[in-house]
């Protein structure tokens, strides 16, 4: 048994996790943790200390106690600045109301702070071991649910329902390699979330940010904003994680749509978009009739003089390349050529 407690005079029950060093038991622990069980219409909210996992030394501690290890292959880097966690959680703008779906919560140092704010905490970990140190840290916090799964499979209408019509927000640390489809997972084929609060490389929040025109600028920015206004929080340096990882990031703030920006089919204008940037340097014209080639299926019809008239009746140069372009063209555009 890690932990140890105590009632109150005043009923609340005090939680304290002992984190020793190296897994053995020291004269003084590194790193301690105080929180507080009050208990309120059935359930239960955490009230954590300062002293928080959310240092070098506690999360050091944490890692020897449970003798876990940090794995490359899932990703594995815990946020160590309480500096950036306040800025990601004004940014989340989690209230008692809500119930907040965590994705990655390592060492539960954001889990803390989200079980001080949200009503419920649905966390999930792909880390086997971890999430046997989570279930351990959190076994006497009822607002906190340790899910054992994978992102990307879990039915996530069936993991909100018994939450009923709880107002849905996310929190999440995503593994850099897995930020793309997870984004889009959660903005295109789960239940409607108020807002969508994420540390992701900073190369990739900069991508979804970014105007026309611009370097970063292509089809994750358009597919993004389709779904989604956005907003980067914080940038993250690198020493704000232990172990370091080798490049920036960034805290970015997803608010969803009720519904889509612009009027349009979505399956042809994103085909019209993936054939503007799979050959970016080529204007909209050469591209589309390239991309018509060999997508035959969906663009029969099309011939250049079809597209440069198409350009020219919404007032764009028809020598213009989709780079240039914004959301609102590109549907004005995908509308014009849809059944070509």
């Amino acid at each position: 048994m890690i932990s140890a407690f105590r009632f109150e005079a005043n009923g609340t029950r005090k939680v304290q996790f002992p984190m020793t060093n190296c897994g053995k038991q020291a004269a003084e622990p590194l790193c301690t943790v105080i929180a507080t069980i009050h208990r309120s219409n059935g359930g239960a909210v955490i009230k954590f200390s300062e002293k928080r996992i959310i240092t070098r030394e506690g999360a050091r501690s944490v890692l020897a106690h449970y003798g876990l290890h940090t794995r490359k292959k899932l990703g594995q880097h815990y946020l160590v600045d309480s500096h950036v966690l306040e800025k990601t959680l004004r940014a989340a703008d989690v209230t008692e109301n809500d119930c907040v779906l965590e994705i990655g919560p390592g060492l539960g140092a954001v889990t803390q702070a989200l079980a001080e704010r949200a009503g419920h905490v649905a966390a999930v970990e792909l880390d086997a071991q971890t999430v046997e140190a989570l279930r351990d840290m959190y076994r006497d916090a009822e607002n906190v649910h340790i899910i054992h799964g994978d992102i990307l499979k879990l039915d996530l209408f069936e993991l909100f329902s018994p939450y009923g019509g709880a107002p849905l927000k996310v929190v999440a640390n995503l593994p850099y390699y897995i930020t793309t489809p997870v984004l889009m997972r959660l903005l295109e084929d789960g239940p409607r979330f108020d807002r969508i609060t994420v540390m992701i490389q900073r190369e990739v929040a900069e991508r979804m940010c970014a105007k026309p025109s611009t370097k970063d600028y292509g089809a994750l920015t358009l597919a993004a904003q389709y779904h989604a206004e956005i907003e980067i929080a914080a940038y993250v340096p690198p020493n704000s994680f232990i172990p370091r990882p080798n490049v920036d990031s960034a805290v970015v703030c997803l608010k969803p749509w009720e519904t889509p920006p612009v009027a349009a089919d979505k399956e042809n204008l994103f085909r019209v978009i993936r054939a503007a940037f799979n050959q970016r340097r080529k204007t909209l014209v050469n591209a589309l009739c390239a991309y018509a080639g060999y997508n035959r299926e969906h663009f029969q019809n099309i011939t250049k003089e079809a597209v440069a008239e198409a350009l020219v009746n919404i007032g764009l140069p028809a020598d213009i390349r989709g780079e240039a372009m914004d959301l609102t063209q590109f549907a004005a555009i995908a509308e014009m050529l849809k059944g070509n």
